[in-house]
Formats: structure tokens, C-alpha cells, sequence
């Protein structure tokens, strides 16, 4: 199989967890490649994600390094059995990797929780808000590339609209409430989309107004994004140069807990709704 010249951050992260299960073991490569009969090179290219591995494959090595839990290994079986070319494969060359990164981690998703501080979450923008957030880019994007980033940020909430959406609730600050990107108009406008996306079942969205204080990693925005298994969870984390992907068992289970204390912090789905539109009547 040859290598792949750019893997997917989805794609790193199987070669990854199956890094992970190896080194339990305590296994060296050299180890690994002589129990697996193969060679060190094409198990670390493969857990770099730089070699593609089937379903059997993952089953078979899991399995020869004693990993007992089997719900991970299906899971894990199933990311490489997969060969989808997904619609956020049009913008590549385009836009970012972490973008398209983003896109694929929420098509895969089984849920999503999500913190605001400054902007209206990604999959909850309308056009004329995206537009407006866009157009404060620095430096300012040519109107070719700004048309791009507005319709991939749209495509993106198509994940809410399918057979089977990821669970996702979002908390949004105060402040992002009443940021006014584009004016007034634009933003009682997006406020209002917000109340009508927040009637769909499998959305929830909690505003966390100043009055509720502090809470954890309240300068930064985050996206978690839940998989088939606990292991397979990723925090997306939004930083002045793009976006970061975490994963480490330590840093997820200190997100979850973050999560719990700022959900705790935050007004209920039905207060929130009232809280928005008196938001909405100020602007």
C-alpha cells in the first residue's frame, strides 16, 4: 500500500491508538515486528497514519497485543474500514487542514459539547453572521476565499439535518450573545436563528450570562467531540493560528470534567431561551 502524502487527522488517530495499545504492551517496535512478522518500518509508518491498515489487519494486531477491550477494537476496526470521501474533500487545497479536520471529526460524531465565549458555535451561524465574522479576518481574506470559508462553515451544519445526529449541546457566553458582527440587524437576526436551531431534538443550547462568574478555561473556546468509545473522544480547541486537536486520556478526562463544572455554571435550556430573547429585544 503506498504511503499516503498528507494523512487526516482522523486517519493519525488510528495509527495512534494503535501506538497506544502497543506500548502497553511494553512492546518495542522490534518486538512488535517480530510478532506480527512484519518489519518496524511499516508498523511506525502506520502508526503515523502515513500507511493505510484494513479492518482485519487492526483486528489481528490488536488482538496478538492482548487488548481486552473489544467495543474499542470494533470501533477502531471500523475507522479503517472506512472509505468515504467525504464532502470537506472539495475544499482541500483551499482552506486549512484543521478546517477540514473539524468537518470529518463532527461527520463521525456521536456527540458534541461545545463552549462559546466569543462567537455563535460554527454549526449554528447563519450566512449573514458567518459572513460578518469572516470579514474581520486579519489579513482580510480575497472575496473568493471568504465565499469558500461561508459555504464550508454551512455545509458543516448539514451534520445536525442526518438520519442519526450526534447529541450536541452548546453553553454560550454572555459575551458572544451580544458581540454585533455585521450590526444589529445581522445580529438580532442570528440570535433569532439560534432560538429556532435550539427546537431541534437533538440540540441543546445554554447561555452562561456574566452574572454566573468564573468557570474553567474561560478564555478559550471548546469543542468536544464524543466517539463510538470514551478513547475515541477529541477536544478542538480555536487559537489565534488555527485549530488544536487533543486527545491524550489525561486531557480528556480533565475537559470532561470542565465541561461538567461550566454546564453547571450555566442557566437551563428554557431560562436560556428567555435570556436570549431579551437579548435579542436590547440589541
Amino acid at each position: 500500500m503506498p504511503p499516503r502524502k498528507a494523512p487526516t487527522a482522523r486517519q493519525r488517530r488510528l495509527g495512534a491508538e494503535l501506538r497506544k495499545i502497543r506500548e502497553h504492551t511494553g512492546m518495542m517496535l522490534t518486538e512488535a515486528a517480530a510478532l506480527l512478522g512484519t518489519d518496524r518500518t511499516t508498523i511506525s509508518n502506520t502508526e503515523s497514519g502515513r500507511f493505510g491498515v484494513s479492518a482485519e489487519r487492526v483486528r489481528t494486531w490488536a488482538d496478538s497485543y492482548g487488548c481486552p477491550d473489544k467495543a474499542y477494537i470494533d470501533a477502531l476496526a471500523d475507522m479503517a474500514a472506512e472509505r468515504i470521501n467525504g464532502w470537506w474533500e472539495d475544499y482541500r487545497g483551499e482552506l486549512s487542514s484543521g478546517a477540514l479536520d473539524l468537518a470529518e471529526l463532527e461527520y463521525h460524531a456521536v456527540g458534541i459539547r461545545s463552549v462559546q465565549i466569543m462567537h455563535m458555535p460554527g454549526l449554528l451561524q447563519n450566512e449573514d453572521y458567518a459572513r460578518a465574522v469572516y470579514a474581520e479576518a486579519v489579513p482580510p481574506l480575497s472575496p473568493a476565499r471568504r465565499r469558500r470559508q461561508i459555504s464550508h462553515r454551512l455545509k458543516r451544519r448539514d451534520v445536525l439535518d442526518r438520519a442519526n445526529p450526534p447529541a450536541c449541546t452548546f453553553l454560550i457566553h454572555e459575551a458572544a450573545l451580544r458581540m454585533t458582527f455585521g450590526g444589529s440587524k445581522v445580529a438580532r437576526s442570528q440570535l433569532d436563528f439560534l432560538l429556532k436551531e435550539s427546537d431541534r431534538d437533538n440540540v441543546t443550547v445554554r447561555a452562561i450570562p456574566f452574572a454566573a462568574g468564573g468557570f474553567p478555561n474561560a478564555s478559550s473556546s471548546t469543542h468536544y467531540v464524543y466517539g463510538p468509545v470514551p478513547q475515541l473522544d477529541t477536544v478542538q480547541t480555536d487559537t489565534p493560528t488555527g485549530s488544536g486537536f487533543l486527545d491524550a486520556e489525561t486531557r480528556l478526562t480533565n475537559w470532561r470534567a470542565m465541561l461538567e463544572r461550566t454546564e453547571e455554571r450555566s442557566l437551563d435550556p428554557e431560562s436560556s431561551r428567555d435570556f436570549i430573547r431579551k437579548i435579542a429585544q436590547q440589541i
